[in-house]
């Protein structure tokens, strides 16, 4: 016991601060590791982005109890989502709103009727080209865009799905490498309480594929800045 008491004396500091540290991250902000290429190229494998905690709701720390709605979820968003279905935490873009009509044919998007454009985007080869090719699109609908990697020889047998109906309080997720993404197509809709933050940023990234070689023009990067300047 005089030892607990003595260790306790010597690093209450130390342990405050780990509390608090995962205090602020449960509830506040965080930045989560991408280990895949589901988001290609919004976000890259390797990258360690940054999340809003607090972008929808204010909850109890380590819970998915929500005190407080603090604002709504919008299409667009690139959301880190702590799903129950995939027993784990993705990250995938906002597509469909509760009460939203959602249809997908051949890589095509439709909401609520209304057909998405597409732009082909030049851009150097990513992650992933070698061994299946892409296409990059700016795909823009219902007032914003971003780009999405189409692949060139491997498409998603679920290239097309619906129409489907969003239910109320859910959400449909897309990722942006739409022929190699694990989402809704395959998980359903997400409630809202799986929905943990809203990312904007790289925090700062690590090339997976040249012994973890920091990649500088990645650290501080505007998510969906290649979107913003076509």
């Amino acid at each position: 016991m005089r030892m607990l008491v003595r260790l306790w004396r010597e690093n209450k500091s130390l342990v405050a601060f780990i509390v608090l540290m995962v205090l602020f991250r449960s509830a506040i902000a965080d930045w989560n590791v991408v280990p895949s290429g589901s988001m290609l190229p919004t976000i890259r494998e390797g990258d360690r982005i940054l999340v809003d905690k607090m972008a929808y709701d204010l909850r109890i720390p380590l819970t998915h109890i929500a005190l407080v709605h603090l604002h709504d979820p919008q299409r667009g968003d690139i959301v880190t989502v702590d799903s129950s279905a995939a027993h784990e935490l993705i990250v995938k873009r906002l597509i469909g709103l509760p009460g939203d009509t959602v249809e997908m044919r051949d890589n095509v998007l439709y909401v609520n009727g209304v057909r998405a454009s597409y732009q082909p985007l030049a851009l150097a080869p990513l992650p992933g080209d070698a061994v299946s090719p892409g296409d990059y699109l700016t795909e823009r609908f219902a007032g914003f865009s971003h780009v999405v990697r189409l692949s060139e020889l491997a498409p998603s047998p679920r290239s097309s799905f619906g129409p489907v109906t969003v239910p109320p309080d859910e959400y449909l997720m897309l990722g942006d490498n739409r022929d190699d993404s694990a989402d809704s197509r395959y998980f359903g809709f997400f409630p809202r309480d799986e929905l943990m933050g809203r990312t904007r940023r790289v925090a700062y990234s690590l090339d997976p594929d040249h012994y973890y070689k920091p990649r500088f023009d990645r650290f501080g990067a505007r998510l969906d800045a290649l979107a913003a300047v076509r």
